[in-house]
């Protein structure tokens, strides 16, 4: 498994200790009780029910299995993770295994903090997990989690409007380009009433975090944005990692299909809007179908798209970081800690908890279950994009988080917004970026 790059703790403030140990209160490193049995604390940052239900009932069936290693569930929360977590290592009392996302990894094994689990973890897992699912949780030679969950970006469409207007519905095997996606959203653009106001918008980008999908929408195209040279990270922002996010800004503030106001919004902002017919496509996480799900009017109809694709080698390809789970170094059983996250990852144990965080499953063995390959609420289409997926440019970069606060968000929200134009977007992109990271690299 190929080695990532660290990046840079960042220290915790007063709020997150607060909520650290409000919600890691109790756990340490494992517990041995007189009669032998060990008992490791698993950190779950599952919230909707459905997730919480099922990863519960994974953790009653271990504990009713292996009554000498007890896990004992403790709820967590994605607000600040980072930091509630360094909290605890740095005070020894983190939990034995943890439920993180894979950017937050190389921070981690760097500071000594993880437990490698190379050799811990059982063939049939290692196989049954792509190696580029793998390449997201590697460092120096090392893996530091099981990348478990992962979630394209895709259109959700209203299927009325794209109907009414006439225009092809794309596929995984033949998507839109990102030239047919322009046109798409020209059509789909209505000023219903006449009044000579846009009633509805092709389509509504929530750049309320637009780094992200920035860098990770880029690679369709060829770009990269995060590279290496002389064996340091360097930004680039050429044309190849440019494309895109010049769409968006044409869309916004020349051709007028997209609307200015939904750049300051995030995706759960949008769906009042898109449900009012106000916007025909969003381009959310795949996840975000619970949402419309759940929220949509009872006659209201919708699609599961691909994101348009930028041809050739790259087409569909776009950045995610997986969902994972890792053991502490100082936990007190580390290979019972990698049993039980063998235990939970299982092909039948992982459709449930994807199911439940209405994501996509890293196994192939559980992508390719037919409970999965359906077309209800775009399952198959995300499923069929999950072999396009490769890591996040961002994952193992030192001064990211740095880059991305202080340059990048308000750099992209600028630029989206019309403030200034694509030169101006380059020099604070790559140049004030390059002296972030060079920072972080002497």
């Amino acid at each position: 498994m190929r080695a990532l790059h660290r990046r840079t703790l960042r220290a915790g403030t007063a709020a997150a200790l607060a909520l650290c140990l409000a919600v890691l209160a109790g756990c340490g490193n494992g517990d041995d009780a007189a009669d032998g049995t060990v008992t490791l604390d698993f950190l779950s940052l599952a919230w909707q029910a459905e997730s919480v239900t099922a990863y519960q009932a994974l953790v009653d069936e271990w504990n009713e299995a292996n009554p000498d290693v007890q896990v004992r569930y403790v709820q967590g929360s994605w607000d600040n993770i980072h930091d509630q977590l360094l909290t605890s290592f740095m005070g020894g009392e983190a939990p034995d295994i943890i439920h993180n996302d894979a950017s937050d990894l190389t921070d981690f094994a760097n500071g000594g903090y993880l437990a490698d689990l190379t050799g811990l973890l059982p063939e049939s897992l290692v196989e049954d997990i792509p190696q580029q699912a793998w390449d997201t949780t590697a460092y120096e030679g090392g893996t530091y989690g099981v990348p478990f969950l992962q979630e394209p970006r895709v259109l959700v469409a209203n299927t009325r409007l794209l109907e009414e207007a006439g225009v092809r519905v794309p596929t995984p095997e033949d998507p839109w380009t990102w030239d047919e996606f322009e046109e798409v959203s020209a059509d789909l653009t209505r000023d219903t009433d006449g009044d000579g106001d846009t009633d509805t918008y092709g389509v509504a980008w929530s750049m309320k975090e637009p780094v992200t999908q920035s860098v990770n929408l880029s690679l369709s195209t060829g770009g990269r944005i995060f590279d290496r040279e002389d064996g340091e990270n360097v930004i680039r922002f050429g044309d190849d990692e440019s494309a895109v996010a010049e769409l968006i800004s044409r869309q916004v503030n020349e051709d007028g299909t997209a609307p200015r106001s939904s750049l300051g919004m995030s995706g759960s902002d949008t769906l009042p809007g898109f449900f009012a017919d106000r916007y025909a496509m969003l381009p959310l996480n795949f996840s975000f179908r619970q949402q419309v799900d759940q929220q949509a009017p009872d006659d209201f109809e919708w699609s599961v798209l691909p994101m348009p694709s930028g041809g050739g080698e790259d087409g569909l390809a776009q950045g995610v970081a997986p969902q994972t789970l890792s053991v502490a170094e100082d936990a007190e059983d580390q290979q019972a800690a990698a049993d039980f996250i063998a235990h939970l990852t299982r092909a039948e144990h992982a459709m449930d908890l994807a199911r439940g965080d209405w994501m996509l499953p890293t196994s192939e063995t559980a992508l390719a279950d037919p409970s999965l390959n359906t077309a209800e609420h775009g399952w198959r289409t995300g499923v069929e994009l999950a072999a396009h997926l490769r890591p996040s440019p961002v994952l193992g970069v030192r001064g990211y988080p740095e880059w991305k606060d202080k340059i990048a968000t308000p750099a992209f929200q600028e630029f989206y917004s019309g403030a200034f134009g694509l030169s101006e977007l380059r020099g604070r992109l790559r140049d004030d970026g390059n002296r972030v990271l060079d920072r972080y690299q002497r």
